[in-house]
């Protein structure tokens, strides 16, 4: 049975893990895969007034079809400064602008792009498995010190430690379901 304390440890190290796992899937949704998909903004910032700000903030972004992505900026001012920042940072895309509206044509994944984007998921994955691994030895090390000097039992340290365990092997295997699913979408002419 674990006392409070080793619930504590385990819950803690679960959310850091789960806080890992979502991570990655926020940082694999900006991967630009073929089909439109308005994530792919959301490091894009723009010269607002003088201060960097995300380009989701000075405008409406939509997806209205699979091969198209528009952007609505909510300044006419401000379609120049959106324009140039998605060239600078080099998405891939260029942006065509009607003096109200920036439209952006998603070209078609070439074999390689998709290759170096799949080489990139699986070091992002990689990147997750660290991080769920790091997690893993910080709680190890919690229960170690909480059995020196909180009075915790061996027996205690060594069941929340199969159950850090057991969490590690599950999150483990949830960032491979991950990597493998985008690896799919991104073969998927």
């Amino acid at each position: 049975m674990l006392t409070d304390r080793a619930k504590e440890i385990v819950n803690g190290a679960e959310k850091k893990m789960q806080d890992a796992l979502n991570f990655l899937e926020e940082d694999l949704k900006t991967y630009r895969v073929g089909k439109a998909n308005p994530a792919v903004f959301n490091g894009l910032t723009v010269d607002y007034y003088g201060s960097p700000t995300p380009v989701h903030q000075v405008a409406s972004i939509a997806a209205p079809d699979a091969k198209t992505l528009t952007l609505q900026p909510w300044e006419k001012s401000m379609i120049a400064k959106i324009e140039k920042a998605i060239m600078d940072a080099n998405l891939g895309f260029t942006p065509q602008n009607n003096g109200e509206i920036i439209r952006c044509t998603v070209p078609a994944l070439t074999e390689e792009r998709r290759k170096e984007l799949i080489k990139k998921a699986k070091a992002a994955g990689e990147n997750g498995k660290v991080a769920v691994r790091n997690v893993r030895r910080e709680a190890f090390d919690l229960l170690k010190k909480a059995q020196k000097n909180e009075g915790m039992s061996e027996d205690t340290e060594k069941e929340a430690e199969d159950e850090v365990q057991k969490l590690t092997d599950k999150k483990v295997k949830a960032v491979d379901d991950i990597i493998s699913a985008k690896e799919k979408e991104i073969m998927t002419v």
